[in-house]
């Protein structure tokens, strides 16, 4: 069984959110949610936030085939960051002049699937 979570448009960069994710790709989803509830990095929150709804959501597909549901078989296969769109913002300076500031945005993807061998 594997199930996948999205969240677009995060307000984090995606060279800090890769950070965070590079530290749970292929560890368990139990390890992986105790690493980024300890992490002091501010990227963790949401990249936590996608790992928690992809094993819901893993939850919902199992519920769905009627077969069993162990959490502390997830592992977690596949995460990656993209970057998404960029905000850009003006902040007025003196004689007229215009500073240009660029807000950049993320896409999160996380990947849960059950241990191979298991089923």
């Amino acid at each position: 069984m594997e199930a996948k979570a999205v969240a677009r448009h995060v307000r984090v960069t995606p060279r800090k959110a890769r950070r965070m994710v590079d530290l749970i790709r292929g560890k368990q989803a139990e390890e992986a949610i105790n690493i980024l509830k300890f992490a002091p990095q501010d990227a963790s929150v949401p990249v936590l936030k996608v790992l928690e709804s992809a094993i819901a959501n893993a939850r919902v597909k199992a519920e769905r085939a009627n077969e069993q549901f162990h959490e502390n078989e997830l592992v977690v296969t596949e995460t990656y960051v993209d970057e998404g769109v960029t905000l850009k913002r003006f902040r007025a300076r003196a004689q007229g002049r215009a500073a240009r500031i660029n807000k950049r945005t993320s896409h999160i993807t996380v990947v849960v699937a059950d241990k191979e061998g298991t089923r």
